[in-house]
């Protein structure tokens, strides 16, 4: 697949970065991998207009791809390094795996609508991101790959999934919104070597529900 990515393309991404900076993003390669992935990509053609705001937009099947921000907010509270090996709940557009694989991460990556999944699957490898893809119900995790060193949710859940934590590994870290169906309290919930949790809270935001059992249901 041939992706046209224009200067004027290019310039937006610089200009969204910024906008990322002025809301108080603070990790230059979060930043920088914002300001290297085509979103536009994602979007189709009569939308790229969209594609650099930042704002949430629907991508079908009931989903979105998040906000800019929400995205740099949710990898930038993951304190990703390279090499780790990351649970993403909710492939959706494949923009946040995207990121997730710039800043140097293995992702396993779970969605449960099958035509986002098929949809995905096929783009995210022709842009040169390899994750591994599944299809199902993401609230339960993958526990045959666990444990994770990061697990990072982009749906908003009713509670945190108890299998969820029991894959992280010991200091590994979860980032999941979690509340009622319109507005989520975002939580990074830190798996303590004694297998007790440490739950931090920053800020509210709104996700689409994560479906599956330990979500709203099917």
């Amino acid at each position: 697949m041939f992706i046209e990515d224009s200067f004027r393309h290019q310039g937006l991404r610089r200009n969204l970065v910024l906008q990322l900076e002025g809301k108080g993003i603070k990790d230059k390669r979060v930043l920088a991998a914002i300001g290297k992935i085509p979103r536009h990509v994602f979007f189709e053609n009569a939308l790229v207009s969209h594609a650099y705001q930042d704002k949430a937009f629907p991508i079908g099947e009931g989903q979105t791809i998040s906000q800019p921000y929400t995205v740099a907010r949710q990898t930038e509270l993951l304190d990703l390094k390279p090499g780790m090996k990351v649970l993403e709940i909710g492939t959706g557009s494949g923009y946040q795996c995207s990121v997730l694989m710039e800043l140097g991460a293995t992702v396993y990556t779970i969605e449960y609508q099958p035509v986002l999944f098929k949809k995905t699957k096929l783009i995210l490898p022709q842009m040169g991101y390899r994750a591994n893809f599944f299809l199902g119900d993401g609230s339960k995790g993958l526990p045959q790959f666990a444990p994770y060193d990061r697990i990072i949710v982009t749906a908003g859940a009713p509670s945190v999934p108890e299998p969820l934590i029991q894959q992280l590994v010991p200091g590994g870290i979860l980032i999941i919104p979690s509340g009622d169906s319109k507005t989520q309290a975002m939580l990074r919930i830190t798996k303590n070597p004694d297998g007790s949790v440490s739950e931090e809270r920053f800020g509210n935001f709104s996700f689409v529900p994560l479906k599956g059992s330990h979500g709203w249901g099917q």
